[in-house]
């Protein structure tokens, strides 16, 4: 019985297939789909039990074909194609998770109470050049004192911060790195 449903498939497989891919293009929009539809269809004859008994090879055909048609494209919308996964690995989220955010809140708060305990010479000497990037000369300048008064307060106010923040003061030879 099972030679005779795979032989009776297979002839009207055959003898339709023209028939066959009109029929799937017209519903399934796509030649080439239609066309793969029924490679995959030609595949699965084979495996028709013993068991089952095809009355209308013809239609039992067309609806294997069609069936598959619709999970190939319902597997398509699933997959991820591999641009799409380079893309996703080369993606990196720069926003700092919500503990790096309290950290650094917590930080700057810190540093805040530090700079607030600071004589208001240094405070202003720290800020003029560790916040808003001026260099010693203009620190200076703005301040109406010496260059080696704004290097005492700055290094002042940096082991006091650092001090504050219980952080490792790094000392530089050569004073403040020149900014670019």
């Amino acid at each position: 019985m099972a030679d005779s449903n795979q032989v009776r498939l297979r002839q009207q497989f055959v003898a339709n297939y023209d028939n066959l891919v009109r029929s799937l293009t017209r519903r399934l929009g796509s030649s080439e789909f239609a066309y793969e539809a029924l490679h995959e269809t030609f595949l699965r004859i084979d495996r028709v039990p013993a068991t089952t008994e095809v009355q209308s090879p013809a239609d039992y055909i067309f609806r294997t074909a069609i069936n598959i048609a619709k999970n190939r494209k319902k597997a398509q919308t699933y997959r991820v194609s591999a641009g799409e996964i380079d893309a996703l690995i080369d993606l990196c989220d720069d926003a700092p998770d919500p503990a790096r955010i309290v950290e650094a809140r917590s930080d700057i708060e810190a540093f805040e109470r530090a700079m607030a305990k600071l004589p208001n010479r240094a405070c202003n000497v720290m800020r003029l050049m560790s916040l808003e990037g001026k260099t010693i000369q203009e620190t200076a300048e703005f301040l109406g004192v010496s260059v080696r008064t704004v290097a005492a307060d700055l290094q002042m106010a940096m082991k006091h911060c650092a001090a504050s923040l219980d952080r490792t003061l790094v000392p530089r030879l050569g004073g403040p790195r020149p900014r670019s």
